[in-house]
Parts: structure tokens; C-alpha cells; sequence
């Protein structure tokens, strides 16, 4: 699986970009050095774990397993 992150590109605009591993071990630091100083290890864990969905479904949508918003809906109002 390629690991790969939204980057600002130009300012209000963002891209999936792929990362080599060295750059996901900087992700995981920065994610954690910008928690509050009260953070729990909980709060790591869920900020880790909300960045990795946040990641798959990138790549989700850019290898286009995506559902569209009428299929959504539909599935709603069953």
C-alpha cells in the first residue's frame, strides 16, 4: 500500500501526494508535538487514528472507490 498525505499546494489548494516512509514517521511527530500539553495518550491514539481515515480515504477516492452522493441517499431513506 503506498502511504500518501493532503499537501497544500498553492494557498486554498490541496493534492494527495505520496509519502516514503521517513515522511509518515514525521506525520505521526508533528500530529503528536500539536496536541495540547494536557493530552492524554488517548487523545494521540484518536488523532492518529482520525489522520489514518483520513488517509485511506484518500486514497480511496483518488483509486475511485467512491459512492455517489445519490447512491448515499438512497441508501438513507430506505
Amino acid at each position: 500500500m503506498q502511504h500518501a498525505a493532503l499537501r497544500q499546494v498553492d494557498p486554498g489548494w490541496y493534492r494527495y501526494l505520496p509519502m516514503e516512509m521517513p515522511q509518515i514517521k514525521s506525520e505521526i511527530i508533528r500530529a503528536i508535538e500539536d496536541l495540547p500539553d494536557d493530552a492524554t495518550v488517548e487523545d494521540a491514539m484518536e488523532r492518529l487514528y482520525f489522520l489514518a481515515k483520513i488517509e485511506r480515504g484518500l486514497e480511496q477516492s483518488e483509486s475511485g472507490e467512491t459512492v455517489s452522493h445519490a447512491e448515499i441517499k438512497a441508501r438513507f431513506l430506505r
